[in-house]
């Protein structure tokens, strides 16, 4: 049996992390998302694995290879052109010759559930399985009508008061080839798009056998920046502790630490874990690294730096006496000494940000900055929460930001200053 992922997509609700790579290759707990779904297919039994790929693909090729190094065997398609879930699939067809397990890449899922999809299709020998999940508000996904476990309608994204239930399609599917055949007979969608659940309805219009799999595991779809660290949490919360690097003495540590090979921990840090820091990165001295933070490779944090449930990602530098709270912060950035980062409104409202233009309450009472890659502040600058800052932006030495800073821009603080001939003042 082989696996597909889906992984050609840009994420734009994702920026400004996701535009120097994939959303699937975003790290949580310190792997990439799309590594987290090729592992459940190899534990699920399914090491025979294509990925479609597409927008920035070499950064999804070079991390994982030809997946020898993860127990797997992949092989790559490239999606041109994005054409929705359908043409993705359609793709991989010549990689196909019998059952198949798709994911959607930017989802996460256990392996049991693979392993439940393979059960189910052995005991009715089905045409299609779509894994389905119950939600509170299922208005923002493909609602499934069922009689008993057999699908008999999928209606896409309902009005609240229109949803027949609440169990929504999960973006796990189980095909024989027949899907192709149905993929062949699919219309351009009015997004203009190929989507997989009109050729499931043909399916169902042609008497095929489509049965649903609903399951109690915890769901997660990843769509906007600040939900990376709900993920995070979720991976990190049940870690165990394993330490290949150096710890001096003075340091303390509460809870279960991963600290990579090569990677210092300085006297004096106070860990409260669970964190995990990656590989020859350097932490302290005197660093508090509060729980649920995750910090790549190549990482310097300063003396004096606190960093509260926060990604940190490969090659950043956070120096002395900065504070990094609730944020998501990418790779090559350089935070300046001094540089805070607020977490909390001052009002303890929750904190919004802007998504795609609209503006977008996160739900958190806790959220500090989103920075993408090579992003450099200057001493003493501040942030105030839900602030995004785009790939390559320059802060001033003093700055108070407030809102949004576009990619590659530079922010200047403007201020005025008397300088006074100190002889003449008690003239």
């Amino acid at each position: 049996m082989r696996g597909i992922i889906l992984t050609a997509g840009e994420g734009t609700r994702m920026r400004p992390l996701t535009l120097t790579r994939p959303k699937t290759m975003l790290p949580v707990g310190g792997k990439p998302l799309l590594q987290y779904n090729l592992e459940a297919l190899r534990d699920a039994g399914v090491k025979n694995i294509t990925m479609v790929v597409g927008y920035y693909q070499e950064v999804v090729e070079e991390h994982f290879q030809d997946g020898v190094k993860f127990g797997v065997q992949i092989e790559y398609v490239t999606q041109e052109k994005r054409l929705g879930t359908a043409h993705a699939i359609a793709t991989a067809a010549s990689s196909v010759e019998e059952e198949v397990i798709i994911l959607n890449g930017d989802i996460l899922v256990q392996s049991q559930v693979i392993k439940s999809l393979i059960e189910k299709y052995h005991r009715t020998n089905c045409d299609t399985i779509l894994t389905l999940t119950e939600v509170d508000n299922p208005s923002s996904f493909g609602v499934v009508e069922l009689q008993n476990d057999k699908i008999t309608d999928i209606i896409e994204k309902p009005a609240p008061d229109k949803a027949p239930t609440n169990l929504i399609n999960a973006g796990i599917y189980f095909f024989t080839p027949k899907i192709f055949r149905a993929i062949e007979k699919t219309p351009k969608s009015s997004r203009g798009e190929y989507e997989i659940t009109d050729s499931i309805k043909i399916q169902i219009q042609n008497g095929e056998e489509v049965l649903g799999l609903t399951f109690q595991d915890r769901w997660i779809d990843i769509g906007r920046p600040w939900e990376l660290l709900e993920i995070n949490e979720h991976f990190l919360e049940n870690m165990e502790s394993e330490i290949q690097g150096i710890i001096e003495e003075g340091v303390t540590i509460h809870g279960p630490v991963i600290l990579g090979k090569g990677s210092i921990l300085r006297s004096g840090s106070y860990i409260m874990g669970p964190v995990f820091i990656g590989e020859n990165t350097d932490i302290g001295p005197n660093s508090f690294i509060r729980k649920y933070s995750s910090i790549g490779n190549g990482v310097s944090v300063g003396n004096g730096v606190e960093i509260k449930n926060s990604i940190v990602m490969d090659n950043t530098n956070i120096n002395h006496l900065s504070y990094v709270g609730d944020s998501v912060i990418g790779a090559d950035c350089n935070l300046a000494a001094g540089t805070n980062i607020a977490n909390l409104r001052f009002d303890d409202c929750e904190v919004k940000l802007t998504v795609k233009k609209d503006r977008i309450n996160s739900g958190r009472r806790k959220l500090g900055v989103i920075f993408a890659d090579d992003v450099k502040t200057g001493i003493n600058s501040s942030f105030n929460p839900g602030v995004m800052v785009g790939q390559g932006a320059r802060v001033g030495s003093g700055a108070i930001i407030y809102r949004d800073v576009p990619s590659h821009m530079m922010v200047i603080p403007l201020q005025e200053h008397d300088i006074i001939d100190r002889r003449t003042m008690d003239k």
